[in-house]
């Protein structure tokens, strides 16, 4: 694909806009900072992947993980606002999921120990985290305020803060892990995924580039788990004060 016909592709960035103007929504110039955005910071980290692959320095691969994972946390933390150190609560919990997502494809030869392989598959697993973790910060604020009577009922019972916050971070998990098991449940019949279509493609063998789409999906599965998990018994205590009072957050 050249660079000119690829160009084409900006007439469906037109008809949006297009369509935005004749509807009055106002997007024109978010849309237009959006395809800006996106498409330099694609060909930026183009430049970047073709040079680390080529150099093959791990110092380059940790710094670009790295990376990732602090913009991921960055971002999903921004669910969390009244929740102080929520940040490095999201970054410890994408980080430990990286760690065994590896350790797991590298230690049982799934995936070739290189940075073609690896960084790849890291972006996917931490973006995938990313969306779990805004999701399960967000619902745990929801869930907090609707059930602010029940949890104080429990902690003027004696329940502790974990106790009283049990069935709430329950029902916090189950929610940021729905769009992950709705996807494992819908793949190949209702979409292609987009490693799978870009290797067939690039001229892989459908069988091929399904057995490389199943790794992801068990792979993204395994980590919204561990994420979510690891997110509830790390977060709950930031929802109260230092005297176990629920702390006001307002919806969003």
């Amino acid at each position: 694909m050249t660079m000119i016909s690829l160009s084409f592709t900006l007439l469906f960035i037109l008809a949006t806009m297009i369509i935005s103007f004749w509807q009055k929504l106002g997007l024109e110039k978010e849309i237009a900072i959006g395809t800006i955005r996106s498409a330099l910071q694609l060909l930026f980290i183009g430049y970047v992947l073709q040079y680390i692959f080529q150099t093959n320095n791990i110092g380059f691969l940790l710094i670009i993980i790295t990376i990732m994972i602090a913009v991921a946390s960055w971002n999903a933390a921004k669910r969390g606002k009244g929740m102080r150190g929520i940040i490095w609560r999201i970054a410890f919990s994408i980080t430990v999921m990286e760690i065994v997502m590896m350790a797991v494809l590298l230690g049982l030869h799934l995936i070739q120990p290189t940075p073609q392989y690896i960084i790849p598959l890291s972006g996917m697993t931490v973006g995938s985290a990313m969306i779990v973790a805004g999701l399960f910060v967000n619902q745990l604020k929801r869930e907090v305020i609707s059930s602010k009577g029940e949890i104080e009922a429990l902690l003027s019972l004696g329940a502790t803060a974990a106790q009283a916050l049990h069935e709430v971070r329950k029902r916090a998990v189950k929610f940021s892990m729905i769009p992950t098991i709705d996807g494992m449940k819908t793949v190949g019949l209702v979409q292609l995924p987009g490693m799978m279509t870009g290797m067939i493609v690039a001229g892989a063998q459908p069988v091929e580039a399904v057995r490389y789409q199943i790794l992801i999906v068990f792979s993204f599965t395994g980590s919204a788990a561990i994420t979510s998990i690891l997110l509830s018994a790390l977060c709950y205590k930031l929802v109260f004060t230092e005297f176990l009072q629920l702390k006001t957050f307002s919806e969003s």
